[in-house]
């Protein structure tokens, strides 16, 4: 075999870099609870906040309208706990804002719930 096929990576495949690499060995957000629906939306673009990290620069320029974290993270092509730290760094550096799914403050009436069964059947 020769030196090139007796290497452990691939050209292709571009850089390697570990998840705790690019968050800094961080596995959650200090104080922030971003869940899957959790809306982001950017302030700024990247090359205005002036970030030097990719993965920072990638976030930036995906948020600019409003984007779900799941969404991110898919895009980015990070595992969503990753996604998740450095989006909490960016929310704290006031570079995106986040807004959440309103927490249901009780459950739906019978009228409603028999509204929506009824436009169901009528599909």
């Amino acid at each position: 075999m020769s030196a090139r096929h007796e290497s452990w990576y691939d050209d292709e495949a571009g850089p390697l870099v570990r998840s705790y690499a690019v968050t800094g060995g961080r596995t959650r957000s200090g104080t922030l609870a971003l869940d899957l629906i959790t809306l982001v939306v950017a302030l700024r673009t990247a090359r205005e906040s002036g970030v030097g990290e990719p993965e920072y620069a990638r976030i930036l320029s995906l948020c600019q309208k409003p984007t779900s974290v799941a969404e991110v993270a898919a895009r980015v092509d990070l595992p969503l706990p990753v996604v998740k730290v450095l989006l909490s760094d960016l929310i704290e550096q006031n570079l995106v804002l986040f807004r959440t799914a309103a927490p249901v403050s009780e459950a739906p009436s019978h009228h409603v719930l028999q509204a929506v069964l009824d436009g169901i059947r009528k599909l």
